[in-house]
């Protein structure tokens, strides 16, 4: 039986995506072996809104069991995102004195719970307090402060909330389609485990996560998470620019979208014309693809300068020594890595999930299984260090009905 297994779980927008694999039992080469890779077409979310709870229930039951069947394996829980503009983030100090002569396990405990301890509102919880860095009798940049000598102890911890609502309802739909919710993880952490570099966050990097209704960043410097936002744009954005540009119906500009979008008019050929429904039924029109572009390329434009100037607010352009890092659905959009080299004037390149990953790894190296295998491996981080949250089963519905079992009764 093996007991190792992790499920990551992205209930987006547009698909819902799982990847499910085996944490390495050899200590000398720690990784994720992918077993498994399912996605569904997500019903019942209306931008990050849930419209119908069951919606969203059947789409996880569908990617979920897509993915069981392709590793041959079931498991029992999953590390779940969760995104929206719902999501806070902040840094938080917390100071303790040191009960002896050096800092004790103890002290880093204490320091971390008082760091925590800030007052939100009914509505809110927390899903993240990830500590940054500490200090010790104001010595800075001590990223392990356990043996230290000193009478003072400080700690930065990065901590993120949510809705209350918005978490009950993820775990909500996961429980009713067979399953529990082993952690909540932030999306654009999950995106950035995926496919940013150690080296990366120390230089100083930004993953921007184009996904369908919103777009993720997250900037890193001296490998502390600096900034983390969440933009109400993506690729349905594009999508009803084309609706609006082209006179089409939703369905057949995202089909438009997905077969001769380009992010950069330059590239196309102005004489190239595509297809497109007509006015009466039955007839097709001839669009010039370089306008399909030019609407694109006008859009992702925008976006990009919102977070160029979201990042150059918060202090951390300048230090993004490694550029940015494209990631998502929409970052396969012809021409994209070129645009924002434009509009940042940095080292731009496409992110997709392949550090600390074996087995069918070329399944997830695709944008839009960023989020999803940074899930994956965010649970087998958590396993590596506490030798929990890994899924114990491997076949049969029995198993999973004693798990139900234990659970609600």
């Amino acid at each position: 039986m093996r007991s190792n297994l992790i499920a990551g779980l992205d209930i987006g927008t547009a698909n819902t995506c799982v990847v499910i694999g085996e944490v390495s039992n050899d200590p000398r080469r720690p990784g994720l072996t992918i077993l498994g890779v399912g996605q569904a077409r997500t019903g019942g979310l209306r931008g990050d809104l849930v419209t119908n709870i069951d919606g969203i229930t059947e789409s996880v039951r569908a990617s979920m069991k897509e993915a069981e069947l392709m590793a041959g394996v079931t498991v029992d829980r999953v590390y779940a995102g969760i995104g929206g503009d719902h999501i806070r983030a902040s840094s938080s100090m917390g100071v303790v004195a040191i009960s002896e002569d050096e800092v004790a396990q103890d002290d880093i405990d204490r320091v971390h719970i008082v760091a925590r301890a800030v007052a939100l509102p009914p509505d809110r919880e927390m899903v993240h307090a990830i500590p940054q860095d500490y200090r010790v009798d104001h010595q800075r940049g001590i990223k392990d402060p356990l043996g230290m000598a000193g009478v003072r102890l400080e700690a930065e911890v990065f901590l993120v909330t949510c809705q209350i609502t918005a978490s009950a309802n993820i775990c909500k739909a996961v429980n009713r389609a067979g399953y529990r919710v082993q952690e909540l993880v932030l999306e654009p952490l999950a995106g950035a485990r995926a496919v940013l570099t150690e080296d990366e966050k120390e230089v100083g990097v930004a993953m921007i996560e184009i996904g369908a209704a919103t777009t993720d960043v997250a900037a890193y410097y001296e490998g502390k998470v600096q900034h983390v936002s969440i933009l109400p744009f993506g690729g349905a954005t594009l999508t009803a620019d084309l609706v609006r540009g082209l006179s089409v119906p939703f369905a057949e500009a995202h089909k438009t979208k997905e077969h001769f979008g380009v992010a950069l008019a330059q590239l196309v050929d102005p004489r190239e014309t595509v297809p497109l429904p007509g006015p009466v039924s039955g007839q097709t029109r001839r669009v010039a693809r370089e306008l399909i572009a030019h609407v694109i390329e006008q859009r992702l434009d925008e976006i990009f300068g919102i977070v160029r100037g979201e990042l150059q607010g918060q202090g951390i352009l300048d230090h993004l020594g490694a550029g940015i890092v494209l990631t998502g659905g929409t970052a396969a959009t012809p021409g994209i890595v070129d645009l924002a080299q434009q509009v940042f004037g940095l080292p731009v390149r496409l992110g997709v999930p392949s550090e600390g990953l074996g087995g069918l790894a070329d399944s997830v190296q695709r944008p839009r299984f960023a989020v999803a295998a940074g899930l994956a491996l965010w649970g087998s981080d958590r396993f590596t260090e506490t030798g929990r949250g890994a899924s114990t089963v491997t076949s049969g519905v029995f198993t999973k009905l004693g798990t139900w079992l234990k659970e609600f009764f």
